[in-house]
């Protein structure tokens, strides 16, 4: 079975570090089975929250494993002013709405807390990271549901 690009990156960025599986698995809280099942191919892309602990755990940029991952393309960024202060990237299928909705998301003004707590810049920027992942995993979930139609009242006759 060839190895997907995903699964490849992975055993390369773990091979870099010259880590074994179980060691990048306990760093990063996830099984080592399925650290083997994505480098072999035999599982699919993980999770954005599942990239984010591998991310960190072998200290590799989360945005370059989303994007090596297929959530994020390289040359697709969302249209900014220089004032902005983000960066991201949006999935070729994305809409020009789905685009006004995630700009609409990250451009809330709320102070991120903690118990209490404010967060600081790069704690705001990590939660913003994975908001940024879930929010196309989910826009690409849903559009890849049908709608169901209301059979009542349907030819009944």
């Amino acid at each position: 079975m060839e190895q997907p690009a995903f699964g490849t990156y992975l055993k390369q960025q773990r091979e870099q570090k010259q880590w074994s599986i179980n060691q990048l698995a306990d760093a990063a809280g996830i099984s080592n089975s399925q650290i083997s099942r994505i480098e072999n191919g035999l599982r699919g892309v993980p999770k954005p929250s599942t990239l984010r602990k591998i991310a960190d755990a072998l200290d590799v940029s989360y945005t370059e494993m989303m994007k090596v991952a297929g959530y994020w393309e390289n040359d697709d960024s969302i249209e900014q002013h220089s004032h902005e202060p983000y960066r991201s990237t949006v999935p070729d299928w994305a809409t020009s709405k789905d685009r006004r909705d995630f700009k609409k998301m990250l451009e809330e003004d709320d102070e991120l807390m903690f118990d209490g707590i404010p967060l600081n810049e790069t704690d705001r920027q990590r939660i913003k990271d994975v908001l940024t992942g879930l929010f196309w995993e989910a826009k690409q979930m849903n559009k890849h549901k049908q709608p169901q139609e209301p059979r009542a009242g349907k030819d009944q006759g």
